[in-house]
């Protein structure tokens, strides 16, 4: 986002000057929601989201790999290049053509050199079979290439087969199948899209192979007339996706995780699709989705068991020894920490246990890293760290257990428009010292400590309020009619 922020910004300040960012391409991102018939064979989650890990299943080595599920991933091969029946029938009823990767001119420049990441070696191979198939014969246009495998070279001995199948690039198409090699480290200016056919859990993964095809394509001074002249051969990217509410997921938590200071997420989203445009099939129509959408979409896909885990999450309080300390400092602190249920029971004076640690552990391995340390001492760094890491997770975990309780009290409060923060203080005092066993006072002080993560817990509100007023929204309950904004932890969202 920092380059394409760049390029737009040194437009608009030199306007018809030579733009050193001008043939970096914008990417888009496109996703397909798929037909019933695949959905119902590989499905996976509390919300059935499409597995392309087990769609893509495949055994077998080289020439001998297949797919278990042959017949669909032939099916879906079809639907890519606008070939299948079923949508035929409805292209023939809206009187438009949803433009699938392979069957849409605006896109096709965009495929002429390809990657795909399948989930493992065997896919690979037996993608490659399945496109060399005598039913198939628009793909016999493309060179295929496998950089998959230990047939294929270990790092960069997998690129010299892809530069050979693109060569200039012009005159040839190429698809490279890959399920890990060549997605780090590696600039391939031909490549123009990417077809995501796996499960990725991180989105700094997703997001770092999808980035290998937005290297700039662009010939300079094509003319030989004039050294400032650049011809931009690929003014766009794309990236594919065909499990859609996954892929929108993994693009909101990587721009949330871009913004790390920004307390709404719709605004780190906004900011994020500013420069990467996302639309989206879902079975009817083609649709560019704003930051709200996405967000919609991706929390349509969020269980419950994985909005207690947001909340359970370690992320949400902050035990370092500097807010230790603070604690430990402050006696009112230490008064409300104690009441906090179960934390009697980690003893006396758990938190100057912990400091005291921390400090000894620093000190063993200062001699340590002189190399003036004995045996015996070694054994005690063992056994302080040991005791040091279990203490203060168990600190964590009582903390935690607390902000758990934050949910029960917002389903239990009615009210929306207000921050969290300011329903807890000043509208339902008493119905929270009921629900968690802090006071008001206690709450104020812990906050101004420090002790909660504001940002993330914003974040794990912000879950929380949409899970909660969709599932209402799908039970025909309009829960808070004429709702104009959304109250966080500290912060209120406008809701547009």
């Amino acid at each position: 986002t920092d380059e394409q922020r760049a390029k737009e910004s040194f437009t608009a300040q030199n306007p018809g000057q030579w733009n050193p960012y001008g043939s970096l391409p914008q990417m888009r991102l496109l996703t397909y929601q798929m037909p019933d018939e695949l959905l119902s064979i590989a499905s996976a989650g509390e919300f059935d989201e499409f597995d392309l890990n087990e769609f893509f299943a495949a055994t077998g080595k080289g020439d001998d790999a297949e797919f278990k599920y042959k017949d669909e991933v032939q099916t879906w091969l079809n639907i890519i290049q606008g070939q299948h029946a079923a949508h035929a029938v409805d292209n023939l009823r809206t009187g438009s053509r949803p433009p699938f990767p392979y069957s849409d001119v605006r896109l096709l420049p965009y495929l002429q050199h390809s990657f795909w990441f399948l989930p493992n070696v065997a896919a690979c191979h037996a993608m490659a079979n399945l496109l060399a198939e005598r039913q198939n014969t628009f793909w016999h246009e493309y060179n295929v290439v496998v950089s998959a495998g230990t047939s294929a070279g270990v790092g960069l001995e997998a690129l010299p087969p892809v530069r050979a199948a693109i060569g200039s690039g012009y005159g040839t198409k190429s698809i490279t199948l890959s399920c890990g090699k060549l997605t780090t480290g590696v600039t391939v200016k031909q490549w123009s899209s990417i077809l995501m056919l796996r499960n990725l859990k991180s989105p700094e993964t997703y997001f770092q192979a999808a980035f290998r095809v937005q290297s700039p394509w662009a010939i300079k001074n094509p003319n030989g007339d004039n050294p400032n002249e650049e011809e931009v051969l690929k003014p766009a990217c794309f990236v594919f996706d065909f499990a859609p509410t996954r892929a929108l997921r993994q693009l909101s938590e990587y721009a949330i995780g871009l913004s790390p200071n920004e307390p709404n997420p719709e605004n780190a989203v906004r900011d994020l699709v500013s420069f990467l445009p996302v639309l989206a099939y879902d079975g009817a129509n083609m649709t560019q989705i704003d930051a709200g959408g996405i967000l919609d979409i991706a929390m349509a896909g969020t269980s419950a068991t994985l909005l207690a885990r947001k909340w359970e999450s370690a992320l949400l309080v902050n035990v370092d020894n500097d807010t230790l300390r603070k604690i430990m400092d402050n006696a009112e602190a230490m008064a409300a920490v104690e009441r906090i249920e179960g934390w009697r029971a980690l003893g006396d004076n758990v938190i100057e246990t912990i400091i005291n640690k921390s400090e000894k552990i620093k000190e063993l391995k200062g001699k340590a890293k002189d190399g003036d340390i004995s045996d015996k001492e070694k054994k005690e760094l063992s056994a302080e760290e040991k005791e040091f890491k279990s203490k203060r997770k168990l600190v964590q975990e009582k903390l935690i257990k607390f902000a758990t309780r934050i949910p029960a009290f917002m389903y239990l409060t009615d009210f929306r428009e207000n921050t969290l923060q300011d329903v807890i203080t000043k509208l339902e005092p008493d119905l929270f010292l009921n629900v968690t066993g802090l006071t008001v006072a206690d709450f104020h002080l812990l906050v101004r400590l420090k002790v909660f993560n504001t940002e993330h817990m914003n974040q794990a509100v912000f879950a929380f309020r949409r899970y909660e007023d969709a599932s209402l929204s799908y039970s025909g309950i309009d829960s808070h009619s004429g709702l104009t904004r959304y109250g966080l932890y500290d912060t209120v969202v406008e809701v547009t």
